[in-house]
């Protein structure tokens, strides 16, 4: 395997652009399919997370498109990525590297305006990333012809199948010229991959970096036995997090999308600073709390599956599983978040006693076993009585939120999701001892008619503040408390 990069065939455009960014050694992924790619092979890479995938094909495509120039409504190459966040991650990638290079790239993703992207498409684009779903849209609406595609990449393949975007890539693939460079990557093979590959790729190299379902050895791999109660599962959390001695920043999974929510707001009001990454936020909101995360603005990323897998992340120090993942495949691409390119990481699962099957199923996948630490319970105890700390906005929380937002109600402002002690409420009075139900019978005297809609004064709208659809928390969550005040890591 070559020392450097001068070695592997890239123009000097490239690999002084590889140098300036701080790389002297390419990785093993890179180093094998980088010469291939030069020679214009179809590529097979089963490579896990974190090991220099994207620039294994960024890299030889810019040597490769420093020829040629793009036409309008043609890319000259299409990269296909499964999510929003990868695709954008790809296209930093290009800015990167080919810095010394006058290409056209473009982004075809959900969330972004037609127009502009119609703009870059009619200028002609030399590099256009793309998903699945929006890219059919532009083409079924004329505004791409892929004729002129002379590299396709395929990133992510078995996530592809995960979100069922095998049906779209077929007929993408059935609408690009014969003649053309493939090179697909996949962090594990599943039947329909392959037939995949066998349809589309011809006489294709192939490349294995690792041994499949195989875990990063730089990643301290840790198991705690909690509680299934939500509040004590969270304190539980919250002591862990405190007693982590180098933990800088920490990526935290759940199964569900609507605990992500809880999990962010809960570990707000305890003076973390968090924010939340699901499937239902809008782009704007998604990247707004990537870039606070990447930017170490935000300390904890509360994340369901849809940041599991390909986020370029490089300095994540910890990550940890408030759900043990259902499906073990995803345990791997969870933990793959730390550890990555030569760094040291931790994982820490938490286990709930109905979480035995699934645990059971990674460690026949992992083929080893994973140690169990300690928790202090007396500590978890007096964390779940304490009531939480005050809002740092010194505001109230609002009524006129969403299903999931904080509300005051008659426990004296105590929070739906809190996590303090609960408190006895006394029974609610009859329904006729109330004055906003039902009128009384007819005997009684008759209520004060309303007045009519024209009389009554306008009222001054009320200041939203649980987010709304620009919040990281889309419309079900409180304005997270880093746009506020900064906050440390406790």
């Amino acid at each position: 395997m070559p020392d450097d990069f001068y070695g592997l065939g890239l123009s000097a455009k490239v690999t002084d652009a590889v140098a300036a960014a701080g790389y002297t050694k390419p990785t093993e992924i890179q180093a094998q399919a980088i010469p291939h790619v030069l020679e214009k092979k179809d590529i097979i890479g089963i490579a896990q997370t974190g090991t220099g995938k994207t620039a294994s094909f960024v890299l030889p495509m810019l040597t490769l498109l420093e020829s040629g120039r793009a036409r309008a409504r043609m890319p000259r190459t299409l990269i296909l990525e499964p999510t929003r966040e990868l695709a954008a991650q790809v296209h930093e990638n290009f800015e990167k590297y080919g810095k010394n290079h006058k290409l056209s790239v473009a982004l075809i993703i959900g969330g972004v305006s037609f127009d502009d992207q119609n703009k870059k498409l009619d200028r002609g684009v030399d590099v256009l990333i793309a998903t699945p779903g929006r890219l059919l849209d532009q083409f079924e609406r004329g505004r791409i012809l892929m004729s002129g595609v002379e590299i396709l990449v395929i990133d992510e393949a078995d996530r592809m199948l995960d979100m069922g975007f095998i049906p779209e890539i077929e007929k993408i693939c059935a609408k690009l010229p014969p003649r053309r460079q493939t090179l697909f990557f996949s962090a594990t093979m599943a039947p329909e991959i392959q037939k995949l590959t066998s349809r589309f790729l011809r006489d294709p190299i192939r490349i294995e970096v690792a041994r499949q379902n195989s875990v990063t050895e730089t990643i301290d791999q840790k198991l705690v036995k909690v509680s299934s109660k939500p509040e004590e599962k969270r304190a539980a959390l919250r002591q862990l997090i405190r007693g982590e001695p180098n933990l800088k920043n920490a990526i935290i999974f759940c199964n569900r999308k609507r605990d992500v929510a809880t999990l962010a707001r809960s570990l707000q009001r305890h003076g973390f600073s968090a924010g939340g990454l699901h499937g239902d936020m809008d782009q704007k909101s998604r990247m707004e709390t990537l870039d606070a995360f990447k930017s170490d603005r935000l300390t904890f990323l509360v994340a369901s599956d849809v940041a599991a897998r390909g986020l370029d992340i490089p300095a994540v120090t910890h990550v940890f599983n408030f759900d043990v993942p259902t499906h073990a495949e995803d345990y791997i691409h969870r933990i793959g978040r730390t550890g990555r390119a030569g760094r040291s990481g931790t994982s820490i699962t938490l286990v709930t006693p109905s979480d035995g099957k699934y645990l059971d199923a990674i460690v026949r996948l992992i083929q080893r076993d994973i140690p169990l630490m300690a928790l202090d319970a007396a500590a978890v105890a007096q964390d779940t009585s304490t009531p939480r700390e005050p809002r740092e906005s010194g505001r109230e929380p609002s009524r006129s939120g969403g299903r999931g937002a904080t509300r005051k109600g008659r426990s004296g402002g105590r929070d739906q999701h809190d996590d303090g002690p609960k408190v006895d409420r006394a029974p609610r009075p009859a329904r006729a001892d109330h004055a906003h139900e039902e009128a009384a019978p007819a005997e009684a005297a008759p209520r004060q008619q309303p007045k009519p809609r024209a009389e009554r004064p306008a009222q001054k709208p009320r200041r939203d503040t649980t987010g709304g659809a620009d919040s990281p928390f889309g419309s079900d969550g409180p304005v997270p408390a880093f746009l506020l005040r900064p906050t440390g890591a406790r």
